[in-house]
């Protein structure tokens, strides 16, 4: 399982990752590879404000459908558009180029309510 040391988890195996001012969202590795092969994925209107632990969009794999939750508050500025053509670079590089959402958090505190790598680690090490 490959962790990203830098980003922070939610137990439902999202993953954020500050860059600059935004949030960089996706599933973790663990998520990915859980799931299979990803067939589909559902993302959120630019511009959507959303509650840490809402719903932001779905994501479908040959075994499942999964929705994806907030890891915090905030208001969506980008979606990743490369997916709808090329679901499967979430299970290529779900860290990377598999990126979902990116968002302005409305409240920074969130942050420290997030698993950190390694304690995501230990908690998806127990599935």
């Amino acid at each position: 399982m490959t962790i990203d040391k830098n980003a922070r988890y939610r137990t439902s195996h999202e993953y954020a990752r500050r860059d600059g001012a935004s949030i960089v969202t996706g599933i973790s590795d663990h998520a990915q590879d859980s799931l299979g092969d990803i067939v589909f994925v559902e993302l959120p209107a630019v511009g959507k404000a959303l509650r840490q632990g809402e719903a932001f969009g779905v994501v479908e794999s040959v075994k499942a459908a999964s929705d994806l939750y907030m890891p915090m508050s905030g208001t969506i500025t980008e979606v990743n558009a490369a997916l709808q053509g090329d679901p499967a670079l979430i299970n290529k590089d779900p860290y990377g180029a598999g990126w979902m959402i990116k968002f302005t958090p409305s409240n920074a505190s969130e942050w420290d309510g997030l698993l950190d790598a390694a304690a995501y680690e230990k908690e998806a090490g127990k599935e």
